[in-house]
């Protein structure tokens, strides 16, 4: 097993592994640890209860961080027409049609989020293994496929993130930097935990989260009070 580097180490003295914090408390932790040579995030998990072979239970949906990912997200935007002008306007990173699904297609994947308008969507369908595993193919219930492209794009830049729950029934997003005040951290957070507890499917009964804990890049993790 691989040994911790001294930092982190050091940190791990600032907690108590056999307890469960409250968010409040458990960003002052982490805000008091000695954090990496760079800007960190500050992560959820989430370990649901969810069977991920029944289509009603993959939990999927967006949410709009009160203060942002602090970091920029390059948007890539599908869609052909009048459509590649709003986009461009809107200062998407990438614009494009058929001639973008191609670079895609063939290994190009810098872009951090996904928009197409309704009608690429029958050509890009093309790109679902490439896409899909990512987390980067647009979907309507994530307001990412769509004709007001302006509108899709601004949400973006103003901090909406997807969250969607993988094989193994977690779901892990970033709350923002290490850097953040507590405060807006502890926003950030709230509204997430919020957002995922409104996406409990109907089927679930009892309780939907099992575990959820917190985390600073390279650093250890603190396990929340549900």
């Amino acid at each position: 097993m691989k040994a911790h580097s001294k930092r982190y180490s050091e940190s791990e003295k600032n907690l108590d592994r056999n307890k469960q914090y409250q968010l409040k408390e458990a960003i002052s932790v982490i805000k008091k640890m000695i954090p990496p040579k760079f800007d960190g995030s500050v992560d959820l998990h989430f370990n649901l209860n969810v069977d991920t072979k029944k289509s009603d239970q993959m939990v999927r949906g967006t949410v709009v961080l009160p203060h942002g990912t602090g970091k920029k997200i390059r948007v890539a935007v599908f869609c052909k027409g009048e459509h590649e002008r709003q986009a461009k306007e809107a200062k998407a990173d990438l614009v494009g049609g058929q001639e973008l699904i191609d670079k895609v297609a063939g290994g190009f994947m810098d872009f951090d989020c996904a928009i197409a308008t309704p009608d690429m969507m029958k050509d890009l369908s093309k790109l679902g293994k490439v896409l899909g595993p990512r987390g980067l193919m647009p979907s309507p219930k994530t307001g990412t496929v769509t004709n007001d492209i302006t509108k899709a794009i601004e949400d973006v830049r103003k901090g909406k993130v997807e969250f969607r729950v993988d094989k193994q029934g977690g779901i892990h997003l970033s709350v923002g930097k290490v850097s953040f005040e507590a405060d807006k951290l502890y926003d950030n957070a709230s509204k997430v935990i919020e957002a995922l507890n409104e996406s409990k499917p109907a089927s679930i009964k009892g309780k939907f989260v099992r575990t959820l804990s917190i985390c600073a890049s390279m650093n250890p993790g603190l396990r929340l009070v549900i």
